[in-house]
């Protein structure tokens, strides 16, 4: 009997995908519920398993095809085999390739076959027997460790008869270009802000804010919240739980433009911008009004380790009513955010740095971030903006007041 894979239904902002990966050739045995392919969109990497095993007879298009949903990827006949003995085979390493699959993401998986690396040579790391991508790449510096004598005699050699086949550094002087197609994400990350800058009327004003309050608590319970709820206490929650309180005060912040109606959420979904390896992501955490600081820390470490390995699926990055965006991570003094449609709003956090400030008359030496909010104009004035934007550094230079509401 054949069995059709097709492209599954992707979400309503998500038009088609390209075909990143496959795993499988024509001829090839497949397992029940193994990978036979992932499919890549502007958000994530969806995985496209088998749904029965046998023999893939057919493949419809190839690597880096642009497919739409509900259209044929392969055939598979689940009643064709080689040979009995090929069967048996097939069947004992389908299994251990099935274990080892569900073991590994697929941007690992994806370096796994580029590499053509056998994952039982691999030493996992993860929980559960997890292969991490970091443990991919101590097993190739191992490899390039143990063969560098071999490699640079076969690298003289083979300058020596042909150096134009072999790839160097560039030497001073010499002026190289390298082109290569743009990435999926990375098109639909510079079609959404250039969408933004059209069709909003985007401005962003200012605020400092002394962190030194939220820099005391988190000395003084550091150790007890790590070993209490096995997650780091960072900035973010307080930030989030600010925000959420601000966003309650004034709710057009937390608001929507559709057509010609204003959409007021009564639900509190906040991204939290990361990076991953092919671009910016921004997960979101559902209901933030209802998480504690440890459910948020906890949610937000466990975004950033599967944003590294592309894993994240498609609801967790799509929806969100206000964004926070850290560019203070990578040293950002000052920055002026974009906003992430259909939202009004983002927040843009950056790095903390002693700074002079005027406490009581007299200029003292304190911890100070300088925050950015930027906000549709169409829809949110600028006194709201501004009073939002109050209200958060507020929460955080006395946080006793998220606790009393005040």
């Amino acid at each position: 009997m054949s069995i059709e894979i097709k492209v599954p239904e992707l979400p309503e902002s998500v038009a088609d995908a390209v075909i990143a990966h496959w795993y499988k050739a024509v001829g090839d045995f497949i397992a029940e519920d193994e990978n036979l392919l992932d499919l890549e969109t502007d958000k994530v990497v969806l995985e496209v398993p088998a749904i029965h095993g046998g023999v893939v007879t057919d493949i419809k298009f190839k690597t880096g095809d642009t497919v739409k949903p509900g259209e044929l990827l392969a055939i598979i006949d689940e009643t064709a085999v080689a040979n009995q003995a090929a069967k048996v085979e097939h069947a004992a390493t389908d299994k251990a390739a099935k274990k080892v699959s569900l073991a590994m993401s697929p941007s690992v998986r994806k370096l796994v076959a580029e590499y053509n690396i056998n994952p039982a040579d691999i030493t996992p790391s993860g929980k559960h027997g997890r292969i991490l991508k970091q443990d991919i790449e101590v097993w190739l510096q191992q490899q390039q460790t143990t063969t560098a004598d071999t490699e640079q005699q076969e690298e003289a050699a083979s300058t020596e008869n042909n150096d134009a086949t072999v790839f160097r550094p560039p030497v001073s002087g010499e002026r190289l270009e390298r082109r290569v197609p743009m990435t999926r994400l990375r098109a639909r990350i510079a079609e959404r802000l250039v969408q933004a800058q059209h069709n909003a009327a985007i401005l962003t004003t200012f605020n400092e804010v002394n962190m030194q309050p939220v820099i005391d608590i988190r000395q003084r319970y550091k150790q007890n919240f790590e070993k209490k709820f096995n997650v780091r206490l960072g900035f973010m929650s307080f930030f989030i739980h600010a925000c959420v309180e601000a966003l309650k005060r004034f709710p057009e912040i937390n608001a929507s433009i559709d057509g010609n109606d204003v959409v007021y959420h009564g639900y509190y979904d906040i991204g939290v911008a990361v990076s991953g390896p092919k671009g910016l992501v921004v997960p979101v955490l559902r209901d933030a009004d209802l998480l504690s600081i440890a459910q948020i820390e906890q949610s937000i470490a466990d975004f950033a380790s599967r944003a590294k390995d592309n894993a994240l699926k498609i609801e967790e990055i799509t929806g969100g009513t206000f964004t926070l965006s850290n560019g203070g991570v990578f040293g950002s003094m000052l920055s002026t955010p974009i906003l992430n449609p259909p939202q009004s709003a983002i927040l843009g956090m950056h790095n903390i740095a002693q700074r002079a400030m005027v406490v009581d008359n007299e200029i003292v030496v304190l911890p100070v971030m300088y925050l950015a909010l930027s906000y549709d104009h169409r829809l949110i004035d600028g006194s709201s903006a501004v009073q939002f934007l109050v209200t958060v550094k507020q929460l955080l230079e006395d946080p006793s007041r998220m606790l009393l509401g005040i």
